[in-house]
């Protein structure tokens, strides 16, 4: 297969890398220096899953010359999705598959309005990994899957062919057929704890422990969860329990990425998350005050301005 990763960071470049090291004909999208070291010493993946070097690796940030290709990986930070999103249409041909591989709950409906919804499959991922150095992803954690599916829930051949092609390679991935399900699944508790843990600066064991804040987490998942099943996504009747015994199960020193980012002065995805919630809310009804106080609260900082 021919695929195109755009956006070679911890998710695209692990599972881009690993379908390269599996006989697949891969090109990264990226860019500054960490386009610079793949190009000069490859892309490194370093994983208690086995490491590996792609090298050489096929690298560029201009889409224009990488042409059309079979399968297009989608897994840019949220907040550059509108403005890059054009810039894959070069590579996407009659037969071309977009596969969005975000967090948030909003991609397929972008992807799909400029590139066409026929050629887009909704994804998701659970992944521990960073960018540790320019040309090198990490691996924090043990566990790295991929699940992807047809937004009708139809089991088509273009899902089950690359299924086989991500198994054959070594990564866990699972077509599925009710792919929304599982996307608002993760991003239910992920919006909690990206919104909790970056406005009150402090991990998910100390919040989960204590019964105010926990409180805090679970109506952030209840809300999310609402907003949901509004928008008509079928979620189980015991959603928010389910997710809040994930949430337990967590590292309690657990935080999110969104308070690294926060502490580091970067951009934050804050308006695909909370701000997405609240947004959506207000669309179909829903009330989410939790989430529009955690959207409030933190806007000062989402474009990356560090507190003075």
């Amino acid at each position: 297969m021919r695929i195109a990763v755009f956006g070679a960071g911890a998710v695209g470049g692990y599972f881009g890398a690993r379908l390269a090291d599996g006989g697949h004909d891969v090109v990264f999208i990226a860019r500054g220096g960490h386009l610079d070291a793949i190009r000069k010493t490859g892309l490194r993946i370093e994983s208690p899953n086995g490491n590996l070097t792609i090298h050489p690796a096929q690298a560029t940030d201009d889409p224009e010359s990488v042409g059309p290709v079979d399968y297009l990986m989608f897994a840019v930070k949220l907040f550059d999705t509108e403005a890059v999103v054009h810039a894959c249409r070069p590579m996407v041909g009659p037969d071309t598959t977009v596969l969005a591989l975000q967090n948030g709950v909003e991609t397929e409906e972008i992807l799909g309005r400029v590139l066409g919804e026929r050629h887009v499959l909704g994804g998701t991922v659970y992944i521990a990994a960073v960018v540790a150095e320019p040309g090198l992803i990490r691996q924090t954690g043990s566990f790295a899957r991929m699940i992807f599916g047809e937004l009708d829930g139809s089991m088509s051949k273009r899902g089950q062919a690359f299924e086989a092609a991500c198994r054959a390679a070594g990564v866990d991935a699972l077509f599925s057929p009710a792919v929304m399900t599982e996307i608002w699944m993760k991003f239910i508790v992920l919006v909690a704890l990206s919104g909790a843990t970056t406005a009150t600066r402090k991990p998910v064991g100390l919040l989960r422990a204590d019964p105010d804040t926990r409180m805090l987490l679970y109506n952030a998942i209840a809300e999310a969860a609402a907003v949901g099943r509004a928008r008509g996504v079928s979620l189980p009747a015991d959603a928010v329990e389910r997710q809040m015994a994930v949430l337990d199960g967590w590292p309690p020193e657990m935080v999110a990425s969104m308070l690294h980012d926060l502490n580091g002065g970067r951009r934050m995805e804050l308006d695909h998350f909370s701000g997405a919630v609240a947004r959506l809310g207000r669309q179909c009804g829903v009330a989410t005050p939790v989430h529009d106080t955690l959207y409030a609260a933190l806007k000062p900082y989402k474009d990356g301005q560090l507190e003075r």
